[in-house]
Protein backbone atom coordinates (compact mmCIF):
# COMPACT_ATOMS: atom_id res chain seq x y z
CA UNK A 1 0.00 0.00 0.00
CA UNK A 2 1.01 3.62 -0.46
CA UNK A 3 2.51 5.08 2.70
CA UNK A 4 2.38 8.75 3.65
CA UNK A 5 5.08 10.65 5.49
CA UNK A 6 5.55 14.21 6.66
CA UNK A 7 8.48 16.51 7.37
CA UNK A 8 6.69 19.09 9.51
CA UNK A 9 3.56 19.78 11.49
CA UNK A 10 1.46 22.91 11.09
CA UNK A 11 -1.91 24.02 12.34
CA UNK A 12 -4.67 24.07 9.74
CA UNK A 13 -5.71 27.58 10.85
CA UNK A 14 -2.35 28.81 9.54
CA UNK A 15 -3.25 27.31 6.18
CA UNK A 16 -6.35 29.49 6.23
CA UNK A 17 -4.24 32.53 7.10
CA UNK A 18 -1.86 31.82 4.23
CA UNK A 19 -4.76 31.38 1.82
CA UNK A 20 -6.42 34.60 2.96
CA UNK A 21 -3.15 36.49 2.53
CA UNK A 22 -2.82 35.16 -1.01
CA UNK A 23 -6.39 36.18 -1.81
CA UNK A 24 -5.67 39.66 -0.50
CA UNK A 25 -2.99 39.99 -3.15
CA UNK A 26 -4.97 38.54 -6.06
CA UNK A 27 -8.65 39.36 -5.51
CA UNK A 28 -9.59 42.92 -4.53
CA UNK A 29 -13.18 41.84 -3.80
CA UNK A 30 -12.08 39.79 -0.79
CA UNK A 31 -12.62 41.45 2.58
CA UNK A 32 -12.12 40.01 6.06
CA UNK A 33 -14.04 40.40 9.30
CA UNK A 34 -13.05 39.16 12.74
CA UNK A 35 -14.64 38.99 16.19
CA UNK A 36 -11.60 39.95 18.28
CA UNK A 37 -9.55 36.85 17.41
CA UNK A 38 -7.15 38.09 14.74
CA UNK A 39 -4.17 36.19 16.13
CA UNK A 40 -6.08 32.95 16.54
CA UNK A 41 -7.40 33.15 12.96
CA UNK A 42 -3.96 34.06 11.53
CA UNK A 43 -5.33 37.17 9.80
CA UNK A 44 -2.39 39.44 10.73
CA UNK A 45 -0.64 39.47 7.36
CA UNK A 46 -3.86 40.10 5.43
CA UNK A 47 -4.60 43.06 7.71
CA UNK A 48 -1.06 44.42 7.38
CA UNK A 49 -1.28 44.37 3.59
CA UNK A 50 -4.96 45.36 3.28
CA UNK A 51 -5.98 47.48 6.29
CA UNK A 52 -8.82 49.13 4.37
CA UNK A 53 -10.35 45.71 3.62
CA UNK A 54 -10.48 44.49 7.21
CA UNK A 55 -13.27 45.03 9.76
CA UNK A 56 -12.65 44.38 13.46
CA UNK A 57 -16.17 43.80 14.76
CA UNK A 58 -15.20 42.90 18.33
CA UNK A 59 -17.00 40.35 20.46
CA UNK A 60 -20.20 40.74 18.48
CA UNK A 61 -20.37 37.67 16.27
CA UNK A 62 -24.02 38.09 15.29
CA UNK A 63 -23.30 41.61 14.09
CA UNK A 64 -20.33 40.28 12.11
CA UNK A 65 -22.57 37.90 10.17
CA UNK A 66 -25.05 40.66 9.38
CA UNK A 67 -22.29 43.01 8.24
CA UNK A 68 -20.80 40.26 6.07
CA UNK A 69 -24.17 39.66 4.43
CA UNK A 70 -24.46 43.37 3.69
CA UNK A 71 -20.96 43.57 2.24
CA UNK A 72 -21.79 40.69 -0.11
CA UNK A 73 -24.73 42.67 -1.49
CA UNK A 74 -22.23 45.33 -2.53
CA UNK A 75 -20.18 42.81 -4.50
CA UNK A 76 -17.56 42.03 -1.88
CA UNK A 77 -16.53 38.50 -0.89
CA UNK A 78 -16.54 38.55 2.91
CA UNK A 79 -14.51 36.06 4.96
CA UNK A 80 -15.62 35.99 8.59
CA UNK A 81 -13.31 34.63 11.26
CA UNK A 82 -13.87 33.37 14.79
CA UNK A 83 -13.95 30.07 16.67
CA UNK A 84 -16.20 27.36 15.23
CA UNK A 85 -18.49 27.43 18.26
CA UNK A 86 -19.05 31.16 17.82
CA UNK A 87 -19.40 30.83 14.03
CA UNK A 88 -22.35 28.46 14.36
CA UNK A 89 -24.35 28.04 17.56
CA UNK A 90 -23.90 31.63 18.77
CA UNK A 91 -25.01 33.12 15.45
CA UNK A 92 -27.24 30.46 13.91
CA UNK A 93 -30.20 32.79 13.48
CA UNK A 94 -28.13 35.34 11.55
CA UNK A 95 -26.44 32.65 9.45
CA UNK A 96 -29.77 31.05 8.58
CA UNK A 97 -31.78 34.19 7.92
CA UNK A 98 -29.25 36.70 6.58
CA UNK A 99 -26.82 34.39 4.75
CA UNK A 100 -28.20 30.94 3.90
CA UNK A 101 -31.85 31.81 3.23
CA UNK A 102 -30.91 34.62 0.87
CA UNK A 103 -27.92 32.81 -0.66
CA UNK A 104 -25.35 35.43 0.26
CA UNK A 105 -21.78 34.98 -0.94
CA UNK A 106 -20.30 34.84 2.56
CA UNK A 107 -17.42 32.56 3.62
CA UNK A 108 -17.78 31.55 7.27
CA UNK A 109 -14.29 30.51 8.36
CA UNK A 110 -14.14 28.72 11.69
CA UNK A 111 -11.06 27.85 13.70
CA UNK A 112 -10.65 25.79 16.89
CA UNK A 113 -13.19 23.21 15.70
CA UNK A 114 -13.79 19.90 17.42
CA UNK A 115 -12.10 18.69 20.60
CA UNK A 116 -8.51 19.52 19.74
CA UNK A 117 -8.53 23.20 20.64
CA UNK A 118 -7.65 21.66 24.00
CA UNK A 119 -7.45 23.63 27.21
CA UNK A 120 -10.36 26.03 26.58
CA UNK A 121 -12.72 23.14 27.22
CA UNK A 122 -16.34 22.33 26.48
CA UNK A 123 -17.66 25.90 26.24
CA UNK A 124 -15.35 26.55 23.29
CA UNK A 125 -15.25 23.09 21.71
CA UNK A 126 -17.87 22.49 19.06
CA UNK A 127 -18.93 18.97 18.15
CA UNK A 128 -22.23 19.79 16.48
CA UNK A 129 -21.24 22.41 13.90
CA UNK A 130 -21.08 20.14 10.85
CA UNK A 131 -24.61 18.93 11.53
CA UNK A 132 -25.94 22.44 12.06
CA UNK A 133 -24.37 23.88 8.94
CA UNK A 134 -25.02 21.00 6.54
CA UNK A 135 -28.74 21.25 7.30
CA UNK A 136 -28.91 24.77 5.87
CA UNK A 137 -30.03 24.65 2.22
CA UNK A 138 -27.34 25.89 -0.15
CA UNK A 139 -24.56 25.88 2.46
CA UNK A 140 -21.31 24.23 1.39
CA UNK A 141 -19.48 22.55 4.30
CA UNK A 142 -15.73 21.89 4.09
CA UNK A 143 -13.39 20.28 6.65
CA UNK A 144 -9.81 20.00 5.31
CA UNK A 145 -7.18 17.67 6.74
CA UNK A 146 -3.88 19.59 6.85
CA UNK A 147 -2.20 22.96 6.28
CA UNK A 148 -1.83 22.61 2.51
CA UNK A 149 -5.37 21.41 1.95
CA UNK A 150 -6.77 24.20 4.11
CA UNK A 151 -4.86 26.83 2.15
CA UNK A 152 -6.08 25.34 -1.13
CA UNK A 153 -9.66 25.21 0.17
CA UNK A 154 -9.49 28.88 1.20
CA UNK A 155 -8.48 29.84 -2.33
CA UNK A 156 -11.19 27.64 -3.85
CA UNK A 157 -14.11 28.98 -1.83
CA UNK A 158 -13.39 32.51 -3.02
CA UNK A 159 -14.26 31.31 -6.53
CA UNK A 160 -17.47 29.59 -5.39
CA UNK A 161 -20.61 31.70 -5.56
CA UNK A 162 -22.68 31.17 -2.43
CA UNK A 163 -22.35 30.58 1.31
CA UNK A 164 -19.57 28.33 2.60
CA UNK A 165 -18.65 26.99 6.03
CA UNK A 166 -14.91 26.26 6.23
CA UNK A 167 -13.89 24.36 9.38
CA UNK A 168 -10.30 24.03 10.64
CA UNK A 169 -8.34 23.58 13.84
CA UNK A 170 -5.81 24.78 16.36
CA UNK A 171 -3.23 21.98 16.88
CA UNK A 172 -0.16 21.38 14.77
CA UNK A 173 -0.78 18.25 12.68
CA UNK A 174 1.24 16.47 9.97
CA UNK A 175 1.42 18.17 6.58
CA UNK A 176 1.14 15.33 4.08
CA UNK A 177 -0.85 16.61 1.08
CA UNK A 178 0.78 18.39 -1.90
CA UNK A 179 1.72 22.03 -1.53
CA UNK A 180 0.51 22.96 -5.03
CA UNK A 181 -2.78 21.02 -4.99
CA UNK A 182 -5.96 22.17 -6.70
CA UNK A 183 -8.91 21.93 -4.33
CA UNK A 184 -12.14 20.76 -5.95
CA UNK A 185 -15.25 21.36 -3.88
CA UNK A 186 -17.33 18.20 -3.56
CA UNK A 187 -14.66 15.84 -4.90
CA UNK A 188 -13.33 13.12 -2.59
CA UNK A 189 -9.68 12.05 -2.62
CA UNK A 190 -8.65 8.39 -2.46
CA UNK A 191 -5.39 8.24 -0.53
CA UNK A 192 -4.93 4.47 -0.51
CA UNK A 193 -6.50 1.64 -2.48
CA UNK A 194 -7.88 -1.36 -0.66
CA UNK A 195 -10.19 -4.32 -1.04
CA UNK A 196 -11.34 -5.34 2.46
CA UNK A 197 -12.74 -2.18 4.04
CA UNK A 198 -13.36 1.48 3.19
CA UNK A 199 -12.29 4.14 5.70
CA UNK A 200 -13.95 7.49 5.03
CA UNK A 201 -12.34 10.29 7.03
CA UNK A 202 -12.43 14.05 7.31
CA UNK A 203 -10.29 16.71 9.01
CA UNK A 204 -7.74 15.61 11.59
CA UNK A 205 -9.00 12.01 11.38
CA UNK A 206 -7.56 11.57 7.87
CA UNK A 207 -3.99 11.25 9.16
CA UNK A 208 -5.14 8.97 11.97
CA UNK A 209 -6.92 6.80 9.40
CA UNK A 210 -3.82 6.56 7.24
CA UNK A 211 -1.81 5.43 10.27
CA UNK A 212 -4.47 2.84 11.06
CA UNK A 213 -4.43 1.61 7.47
CA UNK A 214 -0.68 0.98 7.68
CA UNK A 215 -1.10 -1.12 10.83
CA UNK A 216 -4.01 -3.01 9.28
CA UNK A 217 -1.95 -3.70 6.19
CA UNK A 218 0.70 -5.31 8.39
CA UNK A 219 -2.07 -7.56 9.72
CA UNK A 220 -3.13 -8.55 6.21
CA UNK A 221 -6.16 -6.25 6.01
CA UNK A 222 -6.40 -4.07 2.92
CA UNK A 223 -8.00 -0.71 3.73
CA UNK A 224 -9.05 1.94 1.24
CA UNK A 225 -8.78 5.43 2.76
CA UNK A 226 -10.92 8.17 1.29
CA UNK A 227 -10.67 11.82 2.31
CA UNK A 228 -14.06 13.51 2.32
CA UNK A 229 -13.00 17.12 2.74
CA UNK A 230 -16.37 18.39 1.52
CA UNK A 231 -19.18 17.18 3.76
CA UNK A 232 -21.71 18.95 1.57
CA UNK A 233 -22.07 18.48 -1.32
CA UNK A 234 -21.07 14.90 -0.58
CA UNK A 235 -19.22 12.88 -3.21
CA UNK A 236 -21.67 9.99 -3.18
CA UNK A 237 -20.22 8.45 -6.33
CA UNK A 238 -16.80 8.00 -4.72
CA UNK A 239 -18.34 6.44 -1.63
CA UNK A 240 -20.51 4.01 -3.56
CA UNK A 241 -17.70 3.01 -5.91
CA UNK A 242 -15.48 2.11 -2.97
CA UNK A 243 -18.01 0.25 -0.81
CA UNK A 244 -19.25 -1.76 -3.78
CA UNK A 245 -15.73 -3.20 -3.85
CA UNK A 246 -14.99 -3.53 -0.12
CA UNK A 247 -18.43 -4.35 1.26
CA UNK A 248 -18.10 -2.40 4.53
CA UNK A 249 -17.15 1.04 5.78
CA UNK A 250 -15.79 2.96 8.77
CA UNK A 251 -16.36 6.71 9.01
CA UNK A 252 -14.02 8.86 11.11
CA UNK A 253 -14.53 12.46 12.22
CA UNK A 254 -13.82 14.88 15.07
CA UNK A 255 -17.50 15.59 15.62
CA UNK A 256 -20.55 14.22 17.39
CA UNK A 257 -21.63 10.88 15.99
CA UNK A 258 -25.06 12.49 15.57
CA UNK A 259 -25.38 14.70 12.51
CA UNK A 260 -21.87 14.50 11.10
CA UNK A 261 -20.10 12.90 8.16
CA UNK A 262 -20.97 9.38 9.33
CA UNK A 263 -24.70 9.98 9.14
CA UNK A 264 -24.39 11.56 5.69
CA UNK A 265 -22.53 8.46 4.51
CA UNK A 266 -25.12 6.20 6.18
CA UNK A 267 -27.94 7.96 4.35
CA UNK A 268 -26.13 7.53 1.04
CA UNK A 269 -25.63 3.82 1.71
CA UNK A 270 -29.18 3.25 2.92
CA UNK A 271 -30.58 4.76 -0.27
CA UNK A 272 -28.20 3.10 -2.71
CA UNK A 273 -26.07 0.22 -1.40
CA UNK A 274 -26.51 -0.83 2.25
CA UNK A 275 -23.38 -2.29 3.85
CA UNK A 276 -22.15 -2.65 7.46
CA UNK A 277 -20.84 0.62 8.91
CA UNK A 278 -18.99 1.57 12.08
CA UNK A 279 -18.52 5.13 13.37
CA UNK A 280 -15.45 6.77 14.87
CA UNK A 281 -16.80 9.96 16.40
CA UNK A 282 -17.68 11.51 19.75
CA UNK A 283 -20.46 9.47 21.35
CA UNK A 284 -23.02 12.22 22.03
CA UNK A 285 -20.99 14.01 24.69
CA UNK A 286 -19.61 17.48 25.34
CA UNK A 287 -15.86 17.96 25.42
CA UNK A 288 -13.53 18.91 28.26
CA UNK A 289 -10.14 20.49 28.89
CA UNK A 290 -6.98 18.59 28.03
CA UNK A 291 -4.21 18.36 25.47
CA UNK A 292 -5.26 17.39 21.94
CA UNK A 293 -3.59 13.98 22.24
CA UNK A 294 -5.23 13.27 25.59
CA UNK A 295 -8.65 14.20 24.26
CA UNK A 296 -8.28 12.19 21.06
CA UNK A 297 -7.37 9.15 23.14
CA UNK A 298 -10.11 9.56 25.75
CA UNK A 299 -12.83 10.17 23.17
CA UNK A 300 -11.52 7.38 20.92
CA UNK A 301 -10.67 9.50 17.90
CA UNK A 302 -7.15 8.24 17.14
CA UNK A 303 -5.62 5.60 14.92
CA UNK A 304 -6.24 2.87 17.49
CA UNK A 305 -9.94 3.71 17.48
CA UNK A 306 -10.06 3.53 13.68
CA UNK A 307 -8.26 0.18 13.71
CA UNK A 308 -10.69 -1.18 16.32
CA UNK A 309 -13.68 -0.01 14.29
CA UNK A 310 -12.32 -1.74 11.19
CA UNK A 311 -11.89 -5.03 13.04
CA UNK A 312 -15.44 -4.70 14.35
CA UNK A 313 -17.04 -3.95 11.00
CA UNK A 314 -15.19 -6.80 9.29
CA UNK A 315 -16.99 -9.21 11.58
CA UNK A 316 -20.29 -7.94 10.17
CA UNK A 317 -19.51 -8.49 6.49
Amino acid sequence: MKKYTFTEKKDTRSGFGAGLTSLGRTNDKVVALCADLVGSLKMDQFIKENPERFFQVGIAEANMMGIAAGLSIGGKIPFTGTFANFSTSRVYDQVRQSIAYSGKNVKICASHAGLTLGDDGATHQTLEDIGMMKMLPGMVVINPCDYNQTKAATLAIAEHEGPVYLRFGRPAVPVFTPEDQQFEIGKAIRFTEGSDVTIIATGHLVWESLQAAEKLNDEGISAEVINIHTIKPLDEAAILESVSKTGCVVTAEEHNVLGGLGESVARTLAKNHPVPQEFVAVDDKFGESGTPAELMEKYKLNDQAVEAAVNKVLLRK
